[in-house]
């Protein structure tokens, strides 16, 4: 997809839908799709999947500096771990952006990103709890819309970092 087709699918949840979908077919990855209406928490939404919170992956946009973001998947039953984040970047200072600028950099409304089909190709850093073979679901660009594939597959198709940069929810 070209820059100029990502930028003008932008207005609506259907487009971030068709964005994610176009992104996945074009990594060559196998997955499924599940549709279930808007859910309030993710243990609604790992229960509409029929899976563990473990294996749905948050996509967090982080903000390194200025105009400089990354994406940062945690499975559900963890949080992003600030020390060991900033420790494998090398950067003392981060911060998450407001939902305004999340959706400005990814084309995504929160609750509904996913670096498959963002409009920009920010780096990736994947807790290794996501590989090992694993199912895990990830949003697919619309509230109430997942696509199910294999962890590995996941890090392969975004040239994801693998780290340990989470801790167990408290």
């Amino acid at each position: 997809m070209s820059d100029a087709s990502a930028g003008a699918a932008t207005t609506g949840p259907a487009d971030g839908e068709a964005r994610a979908a176009a992104a996945l077919a074009a990594a060559g990855v196998p997955y499924a799709i599940t549709r279930h209406g808007r859910v309030s928490s993710l243990a609604e939404a790992a229960a509409a999947r029929g899976l563990e919170p473990a294996d749905v992956l948050k996509t967090i946009v982080v903000r390194r500096g200025g105009d400089d973001f990354l994406f940062v998947l945690v499975p559900g039953d963890r949080t992003i771990s600030w020390p060991k984040l900033r420790a494998l970047l090398g950067i003392s200072r981060m911060s998450m952006p407001d939902a305004a600028t999340a959706k400005d950099v990814t084309g995504y409304e929160r609750g509904t990103i996913t670096p498959f089909g963002s409009l920009r190709a920010w780096p990736v850093i994947a807790d290794e709890r996501v590989t090992g073979g694993r199912s895990v679901s990830i949003g697919a660009g619309a509230h109430g819309v997942a696509a199910t594939l294999v962890g590995d597959d996941v890090v392969r198709a975004l040239g994801a970092t693998v780290a340990d940069v989470t801790d167990p929810e408290s």
